[in-house]
């Protein structure tokens, strides 16, 4: 039986949809002037770019993707020249979304659209993307990357976690559970 090498990346994704059903939340409502906890999408920033990015695309682009390549997937015009395109995409939606959520924090008025619709922007992004990895390349991974090759994928995994912060999964989800407290307590 051949070893899984998509598993966790699946069950990092579940995370990471959790909290873009909280940005997808919070932004119909910021769009409908009545959220206006920016602190929230701050906090939604740094989850994207230290867990989505940094922790989980790490994975992907650095060792997946490459695995991919050298059995065969073109690097250019190909799945994985997608999946990078949208990674680069959705960071520039986080990043406009960033600049837009300090300066309405700062007081500056007129942030909210612009909030709303990155915030947005980034969801719809990230969950087509999502579904594309999940449903398409990474069953296509789990078909063309011989059994040879997934120890070295799993030491590349377990080295790229090392990385992070003791604790830094853990933190990741306490964050995503306590906005989702949030919005349950503040719809009741």
């Amino acid at each position: 039986m051949k070893r899984d090498i998509t598993a966790t990346l699946v069950n990092e994704h579940r995370l990471i949809v959790r909290m873009l059903d909280l940005l997808e939340r919070n932004a119909q409502l910021t769009a409908a002037g009545t959220f206006r906890d920016y602190r929230f999408y701050l906090d939604g920033v740094a989850f994207i770019r230290d867990f989505a990015d940094r922790f989980h695309h790490a994975k992907e682009e650095e060792v997946l993707f490459e695995a991919l390549v050298a059995n065969g997937m073109p690097r250019e015009h190909s799945p994985v020249a997608a999946m990078l395109m949208d990674h680069d995409r959705g960071r520039a939606f986080v990043k406009s979304l960033e600049e837009a959520a300090r300066q309405a924090a700062d007081g500056v008025p007129g942030r909210d659209p612009l909030i709303a619709a990155n915030a947005l922007a980034y969801v719809a992004l990230l969950r087509e993307h999502i579904a594309k990895e999940d449903g398409i390349l990474y069953p296509l991974a789990e078909r063309v990357i011989p059994e040879e090759a997934r120890d070295g994928i799993a030491a590349a995994y377990e080295a790229a976690e090392s990385r992070a912060p003791a604790g830094f999964a853990a933190h990741c989800e306490a964050v995503v559970a306590r906005y989702e407290e949030e919005a349950i307590a503040s719809a009741a």
